[in-house]
């Protein structure tokens, strides 16, 4: 664990854990519900129209984009308050089946001294608690159409067939550490993995618009376009699995 994370506050005024260790931000410091928001849900989870969606993410961190993603279904979405970056989906006819894979997760008290709900709306603190509060490795019901599967894993080595045997994944949010960091999770044979257990029309959005990562994520299959990115950033990936 990183237990000697720092709360760091962003731009957009949500806070973001600093790790000492590897010396790296779980968020952008230009603003963590604003990147999030950005790049998991406006380029990867609206693009997916299906009514009920298999969601794999690498990186289960802060539980944000967990958050952001309930609440885009919610039969009681946030006001738009002081935060511009929340626009949730019209229909909450959705059902998300969201499956997040962490080797270090944080700690109960570092999560609950994040403060998105103070910064999107204070009635989606019991969604967020009910997210860092839910058993690891098993799935719970959060909210009537968001169900959460929190794996205690090592990505590189888990067997990802074994999350949904007779099914595959619609969306998948890869938030790892950056490259330079963690240069493990981003070769070739991780978006070889990942594709493999990707549904057709699938979407995968990353932070990272490096090259070798581009090039990795096309080698495995996926069809890649930069897109432009959040502030602070000049680019992102998205990747979709199509059949020729």
């Amino acid at each position: 664990m990183h237990q000697n994370s720092e709360i760091k506050i962003t731009d957009d005024g949500s806070y973001t854990l600093f790790v000492p260790e590897i010396d790296e931000c779980y968020h952008s410091t230009k603003g963590a519900i604003q990147e999030s928001s950005f790049i998991f849900i406006e380029a990867g989870f609206k693009q997916q129209q299906k009514s009920e969606i298999n969601l794999l993410e690498i990186g289960f961190g802060t539980g944000l984009n967990a958050l952001l993603t309930a609440l885009q279904i919610s039969s009681q979405p946030p006001k738009k308050g002081k935060n511009q970056y929340i626009e949730p989906l019209k229909s909450t006819s959705k059902f998300v089946n969201y499956i997040s894979i962490e080797l270090f997760p944080i700690t109960i008290q570092q999560a609950l001294r994040l403060n998105y709900p103070e910064i999107i709306d204070e009635e989606c603190r019991e969604i967020f608690d009910k997210i860092h509060t839910s058993e690891w490795n098993k799935s719970v019901q959060i909210t009537d159409n968001f169900a959460l599967t929190k794996i205690h894993s090592d990505f590189t080595t888990y067997d990802l067939m074994k999350l949904l045997p007779e099914s595959k994944f619609d969306v998948l949010y890869f938030d790892a550490f950056s490259p330079e960091k963690q240069p493990e999770m981003w070769r070739e044979e991780m978006f070889e993995k990942l594709f493999s257990i990707s549904a057709e029309n699938a979407v995968i959005t990353t932070y990272s618009a490096k090259g070798a990562v581009r090039r990795a994520m096309k080698s495995a299959g996926f069809l890649v376009e930069r897109l432009p990115g959040p502030p602070g950033k000049r680019e992102i990936l998205r990747g979709r699995k199509y059949s020729f």
